[in-house]
């Protein structure tokens, strides 16, 4: 029987028992209104609080820099591309508000403590999580050299590129999260209690096949490739939360990858070209796909080893 417990006004409630983690945050007894009042507040926080915060931080950032009289207008796309440190700085933390979004919406329209956004424990689960993020910065940096290290790679020192470097260092794994607790943790918890006319296997890998498409759509500008390999990585990242019974394997590896996709980036051309990419090949699409799976793979084999709940208690 679910605990509950008063937070500022609002009944705090535990899932039901014995469920996977596409159902910590839905109450079967319910029906579909929590789960379509949770998608509009998703998609409003997408939509309007992530460009309203980069809208103010960039205007503060263009106020800072001076810009040498450069209007507003003309600076807005270039610092939102990448094209400065404080663009990038400033896009990382309104994606980071995203965080905000979903806890506040798992709080007062689902009825949970944030812990259940984490995992079915609940609460993160540090100790795992860090040994895949471990796992990921050996995989994701052999396939980065092995596919950037070879004799068409020109590495130069960029500009300041210890502050770059400082900057995605800082900013960057806050974004990775915030999207892994938008896709993976609210919108699969959203979908799945959307799909209660489904059995629970079913609206298990709906949740996490149309989340893995909504992720790779919002992406927004993409070739084939470069749509599947991203695509692909949802997917991994939902199976992921599924037999690990949270997001902290997804959201290591996705803070790792990020961190050295943008980190390789400041010495091969610049973040501004790795943010703007809209074209990959099958090659590249490839070899990211088979470091996504070897992360998944031992991911999964760690979270046996360890023991961690794949459902919430009984």
């Amino acid at each position: 029987m679910a605990t509950r417990a008063m937070s500022r006004h609002v009944m705090v409630t535990d899932p039901e028992p014995r469920v996977d983690y596409t159902r910590v945050l839905v109450d079967s007894g319910a029906g579909p209104a929590p789960g379509l009042l949770g998608l509009i507040g998703l998609l409003l926080g997408y939509a309007v609080i992530v460009p309203g915060l980069l809208y103010a931080f960039l205007g503060v950032g263009w106020l800072l820099e001076g810009a040498d009289g450069e209007k507003f207008g003309a600076y807005y796309p270039r610092a939102a591309g990448y094209h400065t440190i404080g663009g990038l700085i400033a896009t990382h933390l309104a994606l980071a508000s995203l965080i905000v979004v979903v806890l506040v919406l798992a709080h007062y329209l689902n009825h949970r403590a944030p812990r259940w956004v984490a995992s079915v424990q609940p609460g993160i689960r540090w100790r795992f999580g860090l040994l895949v993020g471990l796992v990921a910065v050996v995989v994701l940096n052999l396939t980065q050299l092995l596919v950037r290290g070879g004799a068409n790679a020109h590495y130069t020192v960029a500009r300041h590129w210890w502050v770059w470097l400082l900057a995605i260092i800082i900013t960057s794994p806050f974004q990775a999260i915030a999207e892994e607790m938008f896709f993976r943790g609210y919108l699969m918890n959203v979908i799945s209690g959307l799909s209660v006319n489904l059995s629970e296997k079913a609206g298990r890998w709906t949740s996490v096949v149309v989340s893995a498409l909504i992720f790779a759509l919002m992406h927004g500008t993409q070739n084939a490739w470069l749509f599947a390999d991203r695509f692909t990585f949802g997917l991994l990242a939902g199976w992921l939360v599924i037999v690990t019974g949270g997001i902290e394997a997804g959201a290591a590896a996705h803070v790792v990858n990020n961190l050295f996709a943008f980190g390789y980036a400041v010495f091969l051309g610049g973040v501004s070209q790795a943010r703007g990419v809209t074209a990959m090949s099958w090659v590249d699409a490839a070899w990211d796909t088979g470091g996504f799976l070897t992360i998944a793979l031992a991911g999964w084999w760690i979270g046996n080893l360890m023991g961690v709940a794949r459902r919430t208690p009984a």
